[in-house]
């Protein structure tokens, strides 16, 4: 008897410790995944994803009851301290290659998910590999959102010039709204690279938010001009529980902290 009692009680302790620690502790902590991606094709490079293993990406977060939200409906719910279903991600894109539109348009269109895409707006119907301004358009009437990369996909943080760091983050905004003929208002970091100083200029030119390609757990991502993401890629699908795992909004918690890049 006295051995079952022992027994008892420390399952009680073991449960009661698991509980506390998941309620406590882990479960506040999630995070709604941003997943970023750059490429569709068959590139052989770590940023292409392919146009069948996207598909079955999205098709996963379809099959699985994952809502998709926009980046605009993230930030603010984050503004409101909202508690996001643990089935919510968020879908963007950088740079701006001509493939975000072969490829990753229809199949977003096909399920019906919003996504930001981040251009380098230099690049943007001067360079035949890039987006051409009547592509970034058709897209922009199915739900896919527009925000700044730079003009010049530029490393901020080596800018020491002001007037040519002005022009990446305020240039870039005055130029695509000129374009689109809408409020942008969301930045991204190229390389993930930034400074308090380039966030403060990017928050005073009136962007919302800003992602960065950051990893580790940043205070529930509330510095909504720090958001970090996670890297989606072709090996995602392939091992299916690397993608289960950068969907469960606590991928980042464990790994180590990387500032920008």
């Amino acid at each position: 008897m006295k051995i079952l009692k022992k027994i008892f009680l420390a399952a009680f302790i073991a449960s009661a410790v698991f509980f506390g620690t998941y309620f406590l502790w882990f479960s506040p902590r999630f995070v709604v995944p941003i997943l970023m991606y750059h490429r569709f094709g068959y590139q052989n490079n770590s940023l292409s994803v392919t146009p069948e293993n996207f598909e079955r990406q999205l098709a996963y977060l379809k099959n699985n009851g994952y809502r998709v939200i926009s980046l605009d409906e993230l930030v603010q719910g984050i503004a409101q301290n909202k508690r996001f279903g643990r089935k919510t991600a968020v879908i963007t894109v950088d740079d701006g290659w001509e493939d975000n539109y072969i490829y990753a348009y229809p199949a977003l269109k096909k399920f019906g998910f919003p996504a930001t895409i981040f251009l380098a707006l230099d690049l943007i119907g001067t360079n035949p590999e890039f987006l051409t301004w009547e592509q970034v358009k058709t897209m922009q009437k199915d739900n896919i959102s527009f925000g700044c990369h730079t003009r010049n996909h530029t490393y901020l943080p080596a800018v020491k010039d002001p007037d040519r760091l002005k022009d990446e983050i305020d240039g870039c905004k005055n130029m695509l709204q000129r374009e689109l003929g809408v409020p942008v208002e969301w930045y991204c970091y190229p390389t993930g690279g930034f400074t308090e100083k380039v966030k403060a200029l990017v928050r005073k030119a009136g962007y919302k938010g800003a992602c960065t390609t950051a990893r580790g757990f940043a205070d529930l991502n509330k510095d909504v001009y720090e958001l970090k993401r996670v890297k989606v890629t072709n090996s995602d699908t392939v091992k299916p529980f690397s993608f289960r795992a950068k969907l469960s909004g606590y991928y980042n918690l464990f790994r180590r902290k990387k500032a920008g890049g």
